[in-house]
């Protein structure tokens, strides 16, 4: 699927940018569109993996949407 791929390629620069300007915020909204796509693919072991580190880098604010959004992600993955 064109569009797959195409996506993929916009998320990882999405990532590298949030990497590069040490945006973690950004790096986790990337890295949850990125887990999503990958889950839809069946490639949940590379979701968890992408996603896992980033967002046990948050010791707080857990209460956000996205945090939320984020450990429900997670949790889908681990099961």
């Amino acid at each position: 699927m064109p569009d797959r791929a195409k996506a993929q390629t916009h998320f990882e620069c999405a990532l590298a940018v949030a990497r590069d300007q040490q945006a973690k915020f950004w790096e986790l909204r990337a890295a949850m569109s990125m887990a999503r796509l990958w889950r839809d693919q069946d490639k949940g072991r590379e979701a968890s993996d992408l996603l896992a580190p980033v967002y046990s880098w948050f010791n707080e604010g857990f209460a956000t949407a996205d945090l939320k959004e984020a450990k429900s992600l997670l949790d889908g993955l681990a099961s």
